[in-house]
């Protein structure tokens, strides 16, 4: 019987992946993220876990070894945040272009400067458009599910893509919870053998990420993104088995309370949780209030947006990055714009809150709410407002 563990959400990363067998691990060490691959390093150098540990001189060499890894067929992984993630970026897109399945745990850092250790979202949003596919977490448990579901969803042979499990810097990294540690035998079940079907091999020369000259450049975006919008059926289907044999389901949006929402706040990552104690009291108080949670950024789930939000009058996003001399947050304009084509749609109003790492009460989410409400109905002269700035 799986018996729940108190271990910190780190080291229980680097339980998960020895737990799939990886390959190849190749980090830097970058704060919230360090712990995740000293665990790694560990595991490793103390033989429970048969993997090369290659430690690298900065993140960009990092995502450079693993792109090589993953090339030959190895099962890949990686960590970073922040800064790190931003050094890495110009490598991100070539792992997307050239199909290799890498797995990378973020652990969300607001970007410098100032410089800032603590958790926002303006690393992730920075990173949106490299083709990777995105999953966001609320808590411990969510951060090992999804890891796991991770490599099964990037090594499919119908998907082959790098994939990103978000999990917010200190709220979530360094917090120790009770966790359920999947069986050896539950993942030999659940994740199959990574067989990638064009390894880098000398006795089968194939050529990889080679020049694209004008007349066929277009053509090779246009065949990554119908494949990036086609691995979210392999997501779903993912979730669907992970469901089936761990007793945990995830979905592309999550409702909380929303049946019959007039008002519905859409949020990503640890914050939801404590925005749900907001729409408990809100609701105990007669007040139709409800929440989304947004779980899959890409490929994003359009579909289920427009589901889950149709029938509400009022929808309140909050952005923890802003999309500086834009309309506010990056989430905030997606959702508007996939909400646009619906005939009935509801007024989409956009905050910015917990920059840096501050922290939202409940009692906070509250006033957004509130706030919200009273943007609709009476207008404001700004695009967005940003949450609790000091006067």
């Amino acid at each position: 019987m799986v018996k729940k563990v108190g271990m910190e959400t780190s080291v229980a990363i680097g339980e998960v992946v020895k737990r799939v067998n990886a390959d190849v691990i190749a980090a830097y060490p970058i704060t919230p993220q360090t712990h995740i691959v000293e665990h790694l390093a560990e595991l490793v150098a103390e033989g429970e876990l048969d993997a090369a540990f290659i430690p690298v001189e900065s993140e960009h060499s990092a995502m450079s070894a693993c792109l090589g890894a993953a090339a030959v067929g190895a099962r890949t992984f990686t960590a970073s945040a922040g800064q790190g993630l931003e050094l890495m970026h110009e490598v991100l897109y070539v792992a997307s272009s050239m199909r290799l399945p890498i797995v990378m745990a973020v652990t969300n850092r607001a970007l410098s400067a100032p410089l800032s250790v603590w958790g926002d979202h303006s690393d992730a949003m920075a990173v949106r458009d490299t083709g990777w596919i995105q999953i966001f977490t609320e808590n411990g448990q969510e951060v090992v599910d999804n890891v796991l579901c991770a490599f099964r969803i990037g090594e499919d042979p119908r998907v082959l893509l790098p994939v990103m499990v978000h999990l917010d810097g200190f709220h979530l990294s360094h917090m120790i919870e009770p966790i359920l540690l999947p069986e050896p035998s539950q993942v030999a079940k659940f994740l199959p053998e990574n067989k990638y079907p064009l390894p880098l091999d000398p006795s089968r020369p194939v050529t990889m990420g080679d020049f694209g000259p004008p007349v066929i450049y277009s053509e090779a975006k246009k065949a990554q993104e119908v494949n990036l919008r086609a691995a979210k059926e392999v997501v779903l289907e993912c979730w669907n088995e992970f469901a089936r044999i761990f007793k945990h389901s995830y979905h592309p949006v999550e409702c909380y309370r929303s049946e019959d929402a007039k008002v519905l706040l859409l949020a990503m990552g640890s914050f939801c949780e404590t925005a749900m104690v907001a729409v408990d009291k809100m609701r105990g108080e007669g007040k139709a209030v409800g929440l989304l949670r947004l779980r899959l950024w890409r490929p994003f789930p359009f579909e289920e947006i427009r589901k889950a939000a149709q029938a509400a009058e009022v929808l309140i996003v909050l952005d923890r990055a802003i999309s500086f001399g834009g309309p506010g947050g990056p989430v905030c304009s997606e959702v508007r714009s996939a909400l646009y084509p619906l005939d009935k749609r509801p007024k989409v109003i956009g905050f910015v809150g917990g920059l840096g790492g501050r922290d939202i009460t409940p009692d906070g989410f509250e006033a957004i709410i509130s706030r919200g409400i009273e943007i609709a109905k009476k207008g404001s002269k700004e695009e967005f407002e940003i949450f609790g700035v000091r006067e």
